[in-house]
């Protein structure tokens, strides 16, 4: 997920984050300028959009996370007013929880299926324990990112499925604990995603909804997690004309049904794509930040027959359905116009979406 040497120069901003190996100096971001300059675009009436999933703690973002800062404040200047970073495994608990509180974001606690072979019984003791110790930790808003994957070859033994298996069981218990929903990762595995949230149910109170993390299912899958209280959340792999299937669900899913993501620095979109040819013919691959997000809803936007500021909204309604604590990250949200409300504003507003869905 984040292997590989660092390539490049750097490009913020419109253009895609080209990691390199020197860095000058980032200075660190205070929690405190972090949320003035969020609410000085909720002030000013400013777009304001919502990434629901990036890893600015990845290695590609160099020593001390100091490119994934830079991307950070270009992204801030964007309109982005808050990022949501998950945790893969035991090891960086403490990365995203400081990054988190260092640039007025938000994180969440699990251990990857891509993790999982190397993961010990003690780490889901260890995960048990940190959301016990954070619970009253405002930043923290759910468990993830969590889930299978049943694409990676090696995760595919009967061994393996059942070891993943066994840990997305366990931290969906920890989720229905704490009451915080989660954040899931699936490829190939959207059923047995859907088989546990539905044992989990069965068990007690059900899993307090969250987010499919970089939704490419089947419509009747997409209604099942919506059914069951999930938002989709969907990013670089829809701006690519070739994904039919999912600029198409993009387009025709219920308006409360998605969120925005780049999953940084991983799925760049289209413009940021380097194919295997060129860079077999040395050019490096641009790795994607949430400072891509606003381009990202702007080039979905025309899907739904929205201007990019309404999908903003609309995104942003959603986002904190889904992961409710990040309502009072940002205070002048709270108690105003209620997430539904705000989503059938925004869509009643646009002819096309008025043809396509009708008032009763």
């Amino acid at each position: 997920m984040w292997d590989g040497e660092l390539p490049g120069t750097v490009v913020l901003g419109s253009d895609c984050l080209m990691a390199k190996k020197e860095f000058g100096t980032v200075v660190a971001t205070a929690e405190i300028l972090a949320e003035r300059d969020s609410l000085d675009m909720l002030r000013n009436n400013r777009c304001m959009w919502i990434d629901t999933h990036c890893h600015l703690d990845a290695p590609e973002f160099g020593p001390d996370h100091a490119l994934g800062l830079q991307a950070r404040e270009s992204a801030r200047a964007l309109g982005v007013a808050l990022c949501v970073y998950p945790a893969v495994e035991r090891a960086n608990f403490d990365a995203v929880r400081e990054l988190a509180h260092r640039t007025g974001d938000a994180y969440a606690l699990g251990i990857h299926p891509l993790y999982v072979p190397r993961a010990l019984d003690s780490d889901l003791r260890a995960l048990a324990d940190e959301l016990e110790r954070r619970a009253g930790d405002p930043r923290l808003v759910a468990v993830g990112e969590i889930g299978l994957d049943f694409f990676v070859p090696e995760l595919c033994t009967p061994a393996m499925r059942e070891r993943q298996w066994q840990c997305y069981r366990e931290q969906l218990r920890l989720a229905q604990r704490h009451g915080l929903p989660v954040i899931l990762h699936g490829r190939r595995s959207v059923d047995w995603l859907l088989k546990g949230l539905r044992e989990a149910a069965a068990r007690g109170r059900p899993v307090a909804g969250g987010i499919a993390h970089a939704f490419n299912g089947s419509l009747q899958q997409a209604q099942v997690l919506l059914a069951l209280g999930f938002k989709l959340g969907l990013g670089g792999a829809a701006t690519f004309d070739a994904a039919r299937q999912l600029r198409q669900l993009f387009a025709t899913l219920p308006p409360d049904a998605l969120v925005l993501e780049t999953d940084a620095p991983d799925i760049p979109p289209q413009w940021c794509y380097v194919n295997a040819a060129e860079r077999a013919a040395g050019r490096p691959q641009g790795l994607n930040s949430p400072a891509e997000l606003p381009r990202i809803g702007a080039g979905l936007a025309g899907l739904r027959g929205l201007t990019p500021d309404a999908l903003a909204d609309l995104s942003t309604a959603n986002a904190l359905a889904a992961l409710p604590r990040l309502t009072a990250l940002l205070p002048l949200l709270a108690g105003a116009v209620s997430p539904v409300q705000t989503v059938r504003q925004v869509e009643g507003s646009s002819p096309a979406s008025a043809a396509s869905n009708p008032e009763p």
